[in-house]
């Protein structure tokens, strides 16, 4: 291949196949492992290494898989979540591949003539040209767009797979029943499989890889789905539709046997990984009702409030329209009736985490307090933040947010670096998810067992099995520690900047680790939105479906 160098004595890997599992957690496949439902990846954790991966402070899927690519955290990348508030025009947009501040290994490889692949990554739509091909994912809106680099790659795809998907189709019908469940459970095993033939194909059609990745997107959509069948604290065979989840995750390590078999084909060393864990979602957290209770958020009067809500749902329920993407104006005020001119901070949007601002005079428009005021009252209000308690369905006291942080000190970064991200960042406890809306008159609502689903955890997994793979050890890693683990096991140098180590124990013998200066990445300027406003209502309403959005 192109990107070859067998001589290079430094060189451990002669090609990496990266299986990407989204949301995946031993916490649900190890009890699997043990009662032989998922043989394939037992036998690949004992022929190699497999621990945690640790996920993204918030484990969302845009910030992890954007540190995988780069090797860098949010306070590098700039991406934390699948929306981007501009507090300087109040509006919220999504993030794209033009929103990534650094270069991603698809940048740095193909520089360096290495041949690669990215088969369903998110955030990799827009594709971007690379020394090979690339497949963008989940956010992709409809197979009308390019989806593909190279552009012709679309209409081979298309013909190959006729039915072709990325997105999500968990159908609800009131009288669906077990059989409604078991056609969504297939669906689902089929992606498992399309992302197999697609790597097949893909690599018979560009003549190999070097790197190739390829995401089998929804694990992580099972488990939100059905999480409450799938629950590793619950009765393991407790009904007709836990066996069917339990089937589900057969059926893909069948197809992580197969990878398995193909990656030995093709000399490649398989590492299998997932952006974060999964837990169950056990309530819900309104920090705007906790703002607008201590005075720091005002509401429009009762009117206003009521046909700002009966508009959303007569966008929703009679014109299908989806909330705030449905339009041109993209800002909170179309869901949340805030009256600004009494506010002084709010919870601007939510991907499991709370992204609070300040309505700071200079920067958002009819911006209400002092800039003399700014720390002075962040410090204020994460400290009431930290002192909310709430007692759960059990019995217990819990602190609802047992993290509360000022985004530049969580991500070692300055604000004038990323100066739209939040002024501060709440963490809940695990179980909760932050909402922005306010709904009735409790800050906390936690949720009977019957209604729990799925919300991710910071604790994903990571496998990697292959020649030179150390056998049967555990290893405790970070998301950020996979770029520079692969450039290095290439024999690469690791730019310097990258915030990732290079995982040396990986490996059964001594690995020097080379540095190069930073990768620069010149930003698409400007940052636009590259989706139309019916492209917006069609992404809004596949995120909204799987809880990522209100």
């Amino acid at each position: 291949m192109t990107g070859s160098q067998p001589n290079d004595e430094n060189r451990l890997v002669q090609r990496w196949l990266i299986l990407g599992l989204d949301g995946a957690t031993f916490d649900v496949f190890e009890p699997l492992m043990k009662a032989g439902r998922m043989p394939n990846l037992l036998r690949l954790t004992q022929e190699g290494m497999a621990g945690t991966l640790w996920s993204t402070k918030p484990p969302m899927t845009p910030a992890a898989w954007t540190t995988f690519m780069t090797g860098k955290g949010p306070g590098k990348h700039g991406i934390i979540d699948f929306e981007r508030y501009d507090p300087t025009t109040g509006q919220l947009s999504f993030n794209s591949t033009f929103q990534i501040r650094e270069k991603t290994i698809w940048e740095i490889l193909s520089s360096k003539g290495y041949k690669v692949g990215s088969i369903n990554l998110p955030m990799t739509y827009p594709p971007t040209p690379v020394n090979g091909f690339m497949i963008s994912g989940f956010e992709t809106p409809s197979v009308d767009v390019d989806f593909t680099y190279p552009a012709d790659l679309k209409k081979e795809i298309l013909a190959k797979f006729p039915n072709y998907s990325y997105k999500t189709q968990w159908k609800r019908k009131v009288l669906g029943g077990d059989a409604l469940y078991r056609d969504n459970l297939q669906y689902i095993e089929r992606t498992f499989w399309q992302g197999l033939e697609l790597a097949k194909y893909c690599t018979e059609r560009f003549g190999g890889f070097d790197v190739m990745m390829v995401l089998l997107k929804f694990v992580d959509n099972l488990q939100h789905k059905a999480w409450k069948y799938i629950d590793p604290n619950l009765p393991v065979d407790r009904s007709t539709r836990s066996q069917m989840a339990a089937a589900c995750f057969t059926e893909l390590d069948r197809v992580v046997g197969e990878f398995a078999a193909f990656a030995k084909q093709q000399g490649a060393t398989l590492m299998i990984m997932s952006d974060h864990g999964h837990g169950s979602l056990d309530g819900k957290v309104q920090p705007n009702l906790l703002l607008k209770e201590w005075g720091y958020l005002k509401l429009r009067d009762v009117a206003s409030r009521w046909s700002t809500r009966t508009n959303y749902l007569l966008n929703r329920l009679l014109f299908k329209k989806a909330g705030r993407f449905a339009a041109d104006d993209l800002s909170i005020e179309r869901e949340l009736a805030v009256d600004w001119a009494g506010t002084q901070a709010c919870v601007m949007h939510a991907g499991i985490y709370g992204f609070l601002y300040i309505n700071l005079k200079g920067r958002q428009p009819g911006g209400k307090v002092e800039p003399e005021r700014y720390e002075a009252m962040r410090d204020e209000l994460r400290e009431r933040l930290l002192a909310v308690r709430s007692r759960n369905l059990q019995g217990q006291t819990v602190q609802v947010f047992p993290e509360v942080h000022k985004a530049e000190e969580l991500y070692n970064c300055t604000r004038a670096e990323h100066p739209w991200l939040p002024d501060l960042i709440l963490v809940p406890v695990p179980g909760l998810a932050v909402v922005r809306k306010i709904r009735g008159m409790s800050a906390v609502r936690w949720l009977p067992r019957r209604r729990i689903e799925g919300t991710h955890r910071l604790e994903g997994m990571l496998a990697v099995a292959g020649e030179h793979v150390q056998a049967g050890k555990r290893l405790d890693a970070n998301i950020a520690d996979i770029a520079p683990t692969v450039l290095a096991g290439l024999g690469l140098p690791v730019p310097i900047d990258m915030e990732g180590r290079v995982l040396t124990d990986l490996f059964d013998r001594s690995i020097t680790v080379r540095y190069e200066p930073p990768q620069k990445h010149v930003a698409a300027e400007p940052m636009e939105e590259v989706y139309t406003a019916q492209q917006r209502e069609q992404l809004e309403k596949r995120l909204a479906d799987l809880g990522y959005l209100e």
